[in-house]
C-alpha cells in the first residue's frame, strides 16, 4: 500500500554542507587535521542525498529492499543516502493500441484499435504488484479490446434486434471498453482518465463484400420508399380525377394509368413521353 515519506529540505541540507565545508577550511588553515577529515568524510556522505522531484513527478524510496514510502510533492529534498531512489512519473499519458483483427459478436472479422489516457495513482502497486507497468498496460488494453469486441456485432444488418452495435451506439460501447480496462489495471494502481476506440472496420477480406450488402440495404430500403411514395400519389391522382369529374375511368382504363404512372415515378431513368394524337382507346 502506498505511503508518504517525509524527506527533510534539501536547502537545509545545503546550509549544513556550507558551515561544514567552512568548518573544513578553516580546521585546514588552523591545522585542524581531525576536525578537517571529519568534516570533508560528512560533506561526502551527505552530497549523494540530494535529489529534486519535478512537477507531476514522484520517487519511491527503498531501504535495503523494504518499502520506505513515496514522495509526490515536487520540490528540491535530502535523504540517507542508503536510500535507492526510483523515479515514477505522474503525468497522463496517451496510449493507442495496435489495430487487432478480431470477430465481433456474430463472427465477422475486425479491425479495432482502442485509444487509452492513464496515469500512475498508486506507484507502490506500479512498481511492485506488476513486472512492468507499462507493458502491463498495453497487454491489459489489448484485452479489453478483444472482449469488447466479442460482445457486440459490428452493426445491425445480421442482427436486427441488436440494442447496442459498435459502429453506432459510441457512448456505450467506450463506457463498456472504458469499465473493462478499469478493472483490469486495478491491480496495477492504474488511474484510466479516458477510454474510446480510435479504429474501427471491416476485416480487409470481407470489407468489399460488405459494402455491397450495405449499398443493396440502402438501394432496398430508398426503393420501397419510393413505391411507397408514388403507391400514394397513384391512389390521390385518381381519386382527385374522380371527384373532379374530369374523366371517367373503368377498371381497364385505371389498371393501365396506375401502370404508367409507376413506371415513371419508380423509374431510374427519365421517361420519354409519348403523344396520342387519336382517341384515348388507342
Amino acid at each position: 500500500m502506498e505511503k508518504t515519506f517525509k524527506a527533510i529540505n534539501g536547502y537545509l541540507m545545503v546550509l549544513v554542507s556550507i558551515i561544514l565545508a567552512a568548518i573544513a577550511i578553516m580546521s585546514g588553515l588552523n591545522d585542524g587535521i581531525i576536525l578537517t577529515v571529519i568534516s570533508i568524510i560528512l560533506l561526502v556522505f551527505i552530497m549523494p542525498g540530494f535529489f529534486i522531484i519535478n512537477p507531476n513527478s514522484s520517487k519511491v524510496l527503498l531501504l535495503f529492499g523494504a518499502y520506505a514510502g513515496t514522495i509526490k510533492q515536487y520540490g528540491f529534498y535530502w535523504v540517507l543516502p542508503f536510500y535507492i531512489k526510483e523515479s515514477v512519473s505522474l503525468r497522463a499519458r496517451n496510449f493507442e493500441s495496435e489495430r487487432l483483427k478480431v470477430n465481433d459478436k456474430l463472427g465477422n472479422p475486425i479491425m479495432i484499435s482502442a485509444i487509452l489516457v492513464w496515469r500512475v495513482n498508486d506507484t507502490f502497486k506500479a512498481l511492485f504488484d506488476v513486472n512492468n507497468y507499462e507493458s502491463f498496460v498495453k497487454i491489459q488494453t489489448d484485452a479489453a479490446v478483444r472482449k469488447l469486441a466479442g460482445s457486440y456485432p459490428y452493426d445491425q444488418f445480421e442482427d436486427e434486434k441488436a440494442s447496442v452495435t459498435l459502429s453506432s451506439n459510441f457512448e456505450v460501447v467506450n463506457k463498456s471498453l472504458e469499465e473493462e480496462v478499469v478493472e483490469r489495471l486495478k491491480l496495477a494502481g492504474i488511474q484510466v482518465v479516458e477510454a474510446r476506440i480510435g479504429y474501427l472496420a471491416y476485416a480487409p477480406e470481407i470489407a468489399q463484400a460488405m459494402l455491397k450488402r450495405q449499398q443493396a440495404t440502402a438501394v432496398i430500403a430508398a426503393r420501397s420508399k419510393l413505391v411507397e411514395g408514388a403507391v400514394s400519389m397513384v391512389e390521390g391522382a385518381l381519386n382527385l380525377l374522380s371527384s373532379k369529374n374530369i374523366v371517367e375511368l373503368d377498371e381497364e382504363k385505371k389498371a393501365a394509368m396506375v401502370s404508367n404512372l409507376l413506371v415513371v415515378l419508380c423509374g431510374d431513368k427519365e421517361t420519354s413521353p409519348v403523344i396520342n394524337a387519336g382517341t384515348l382507346n388507342q
